[in-house]
C-alpha cells in the first residue's frame, strides 16, 4: 500500500510542479492563469480525498469571486455576483430533464442486482460453456457483461462476481491473475454499455442525444466484450496452465425425473419428446407434462419465426410515393411537391402544410403560369389517392440481407437441435430461468429507447417496473429489499446531481477567468490535424484515468474538449464513444482503480492488490486496440445511429 501512496503524491507533485513551471510571476500572472491553477488545484484535492462535488463548488466560488474582483467590482458587489452565480447554476442542473433517468436507471439496476439472478446465470453459462478453452473466465466475462447491461453498477457486478466466480476459478487451477483480471475488466463494461449512466452525463454535458449515444455505444461494447473473450480463450489455449480445462465431475448435469423418463426414448431431445408423446402410455407422463417439454424445445424456433416475420414486414414495407408536378413558366421550369393535406393560407390559396406564403400574399410580382399551380397540385394530389382505393401498394422487394440472415438463423437452428440431447436440455432450461428475463428486460429498455418508442426516461420507468417484476418473480421482492434499494439510489442520484452542480459552477468560473479561452489559444496554436487532436485528447483522458474517476474526467475536463470540436470538425458523438471506451481505463488503472479495490475487499487474503493490478493490465492493453480499432473505423460506433436517426 505504500508504494501506491508514494505514486500518488508524486503524481500530486508533477502536477503541481508542471504547473508552476508554466505559470509567470505573480505581478504578471492573468485571471487565464488562475483558472490555469484552479485546474490543478482541483486534481490535486480530489486526489487527498476531499469530496469532488464540493471541492468543484468551492474552487469555483473562491476563483469566480476572484474574477469578479479583477473585473473592479468592490467585495460586497462580487461577493453578490458570485452567490448569484451559484444559485443559477444550481437551478439549471434542477431544471436538466435528462437527470431524471439516472435515479430510474440506478432502480433498475439495484432491484435486478437484488433479484438473485446472477448465481443462476453464472452457473448455466459456465455449464453451457463447459468446452471452451478457459469456460470459467469466458463464463465470467458473459454473465459479467449480461449483468452490467442490467445493472450499470460497476461495484455491484464486481462485488458479486468476486464472491460467486473467483472461488469458482481459483479452485479450478486458474492463475490468480488471469481470475480477477477476467472479473475487473468484465465487471467494468457497465461503464459503456447501454444503458450507461456515464452516457446519460456525457450527454447532459456535451449536449448530444443520449438516445444517439446508446445506439452509439452498442456496438463497440460487444466489441469490447468480445476481445476479452477472445483473450481469454487465446490465454488458455497458448498456456493451459492458467485456465486449465474443467474435470468431468464439474461438467456433469444432474438430470431430473422428467428428462430421465424422456431419455429412454432417445438422445435427442426433440425426437424424445414426439416419439414420448406418440406413445404416451409407454412414456408414464402426463399429456400437459409432454406439451410443457415440447413447447420449451420448440420455443426459439417460435421465436425466431416471430421476430424474422415482423423484420420481413418491415423490410418490405411499401414506400409512400411523392407526386411531383412540373409545369413550364416564362421564367423556366417550376415544380410543386405533392403533399397529402393542403391547408388554406392568410391570402384564400391552398397551400401544402409548413409552405411558406404564396409571392402575392407578399406583394411580389408572381410568375406567369404559377396562379394555375396550386389547381394542377390538387388535381394532381387526388389521382393518387383515387388510384390507392382500388390497388394497394405494392411491396418492396425482399432485401438481400434478410435472406442472409435468415440462412444463418436455420443454420444455427439446425446446430442446436442436432446437439440438444437431454444433458443440454437441462442446461437450456437454466438459461431460461437466467438469462431470457434478463435479456427481455435488456431489450424492452434498450429496445424502446433505440427504435425511438420511447425517451431514455420513459424507458427507464418501465425498466424499473421490470426489476420490480423481476424481484417479485423470483420471490426476492419485501421492504427490506424495496428499503435498501430507494436508499442507495437516492445516495446515488444525490451523488450525481451534486457533481453537475460542482461543476456547472466550477465551468462557470474557468469561463470568467479565462481559462477556456488560453487553452484554446494553446491548443490552436499547435497546429494540429484532426487525427492529432483526437490522440492528444485521448492520451489526456487516458492519464487522467490514472487519478481521477471517470465522472470528475466528464464534469471537469469534457466541457475543456467540447469547445474545440467544431475547429476540428469532430462529432461529438464520436467523440463521445472514444471518451467512453477510454474511460473504462478509470476503473482499471491504478492507483484509483475502483474495480480492484471492490474485488479485494472480497477475495481470499491470499489475493494481493497487486496480483490484482497485474491482472488488469492485459485488459487494459486491450481497451487501447478496442480504442485504435474505434478509431480506424468509425462506423462501428455511427453505423446503427446513421442507420436509425439519418
Amino acid at each position: 500500500m505504500r508504494k501506491e501512496l508514494y505514486f500518488g503524491f508524486a503524481i500530486m507533485a508533477a502536477i503541481v510542479v508542471g504547473t508552476l513551471s508554466f505559470m509567470p510571476s505573480f505581478s504578471e500572472m492573468t485571471n487565464g492563469h488562475l483558472g490555469l491553477l484552479m485546474l490543478s488545484l482541483v486534481v490535486v484535492a480530489i486526489m487527498l480525498g476531499f469530496p469532488t462535488a464540493f471541492t468543484l463548488m468551492g474552487m469555483g466560488m473562491i476563483f469566480a469571486f476572484m474574477a469578479y474582483h479583477n473585473q473592479g467590482e468592490g467585495d460586497a458587489q462580487a461577493l453578490t455576483r458570485t452567490l448569484d452565480l451559484m444559485v443559477q447554476r444550481t437551478f439549471a442542473v434542477m431544471t436538466n430533464d435528462v437527470l431524471i433517468s439516472i435515479p430510474l436507471f440506478v432502480f433498475m439496476g439495484y432491484l435486478v442486482e437484488r433479484a438473485n439472478l446472477i448465481e443462476k446465470l453464472f452457473k448455466s453459462l459456465h455449464l453451457s460453456l463447459a468446452r471452451v478453452p478457459g469456460a470459467l473466465a469466458v463464463a465470467t466475462l458473459v454473465t459479467c457483461a449480461i449483468f452490467a447491461t442490467a445493472t450499470g453498477i460497476v461495484g455491484a457486478v464486481v462485488t458479486l462476481m468476486g464472491l460467486l466466480a473467483l472461488p469458482s476459478m481459483l479452485k479450478a487451477g486458474y492463475s490468480v491473475k488471469l481470475s480477477a483480471g477476467a472479473i475487473t475488466a468484465g465487471g467494468c463494461l457497465g461503464i459503456l454499455i447501454p444503458p450507461s449512466v456515464m452516457l446519460i452525463v456525457y450527454g447532459a454535458t456535451a449536449g448530444v442525444s443520449v438516445v444517439k449515444l446508446y445506439a452509439g455505444a452498442f456496438f463497440p461494447g460487444i466489441m469490447l466484450a468480445a476481445l476479452y473473450i477472445g483473450y481469454v480463450i487465446v490465454m488458455a489455449k497458448i498456456k493451459p496452465e492458467l485456465a486449465p480445462p474443467l474435470p468431468e465431475e464439474d461438467r456433469k448435469v444432474t438430470l431430473t425425473q422428467t428428462t430421465q423418463k424422456l431419455a429412454t426414448f432417445g438422445k435427442l431431445a426433440l425426437p424424445s419428446v414426439i416419439a414420448a408423446i406418440k406413445g404416451r402410455a409407454a412414456a408414464g407422463m402426463s399429456t400437459k407434462e409432454l406439451l410443457k417439454q415440447l413447447a420449451i424445445i420448440v420455443g426459439p424456433l417460435v421465436f425466431f419465426v416471430v421476430i424474422m416475420s415482423l423484420i420481413h414486414r418491415v423490410a418490405t414495407e411499401p414506400v409512400e410515393q411523392t407526386a411531383v408536378v412540373t409545369m413550364e413558366s416564362d421564367g423556366g421550369m417550376m415544380s410543386l411537391e405533392e403533399v397529402s393535406a393542403p391547408t388554406e393560407s392568410a391570402g384564400g390559396v391552398a397551400l401544402p402544410p409548413g409552405a411558406e406564403e404564396p409571392p402575392q400574399a407578399m406583394g411580389v410580382a408572381t410568375p406567369p403560369g404559377a396562379e394555375e399551380a396550386p389547381k394542377q397540385a390538387a388535381a394532381a394530389s387526388t389521382a393518387p389517392a383515387a388510384q390507392q382505393d382500388k390497388e394497394p401498394a405494392e411491396r418492396q422487394p425482399t432485401p438481400t440481407w434478410y435472406w442472409i440472415m435468415l440462412g444463418i438463423g436455420l443454420l444455427i437452428g439446425a446446430i442446436f437441435y442436432y446437439f440438444l440431447t437431454m444433458a443440454r436440455l437441462e442446461i437450456f432450461k437454466m438459461l431460461l430461468g437466467s438469462f431470457f428475463p434478463l435479456a427481455a428486460l435488456i431489450l424492452m429498455v434498450l429496445g424502446t429507447i433505440v427504435f425511438g418508442l420511447a425517451t431514455p426516461t420513459e424507458a427507464a420507468a418501465v425498466g424499473s417496473l421490470g426489476g420490480f417484476l423481476l424481484a417479485w418473480a423470483y420471490k426476492q421482492l419485501n421492504m427490506d429489499v424495496v428499503r435498501e434499494s430507494v436508499f442507495l439510489t437516492a445516495k446515488t442520484s444525490a451523488m450525481v446531481c451534486w457533481l453537475f452542480v460542482g461543476s456547472s459552477i466550477f465551468s462557470a468560473a474557468f469561463a470568467l477567468l479565462g481559462g477556456q479561452e488560453l487553452i484554446e489559444k494553446w491548443v490552436l496554436g499547435l497546429g494540429l490535424s484532426k487525427i492529432e487532436f483526437l490522440i492528444l485528447s485521448q492520451v489526456i483522458i487516458f492519464l487522467l484515468g490514472w487519478p481521477l474517476e471517470w465522472t470528475e474526467i466528464i464534469v471537469i475536463f469534457m466541457p475543456i474538449f467540447i469547445p474545440l470540436l467544431s475547429h476540428f470538425q469532430v462529432d461529438p458523438l464520436f467523440f463521445g464513444l472514444l471518451v467512453a471506451l477510454n474511460l473504462q481505463t478509470a476503473f482499471l488503472s491504478p492507483p484509483v482503480a475502483m474495480a480492484a479495490f471492490y474485488l479485494k475487499g472480497v477475495a481470499p487474503p491470499h489475493v494481493t492488490l497487486n496480483q490484482i493490478f497485474a491482472g488488469m493490465m492485459p485488459f487494459m492493453a486491450i481497451q487501447v486496440l478496442a480504442l485504435i480499432l474505434l478509431y480506424a473505423f468509425p462506423a462501428i460506433g455511427m453505423w446503427l445511429p446513421e442507420v436509425l436517426y439519418k
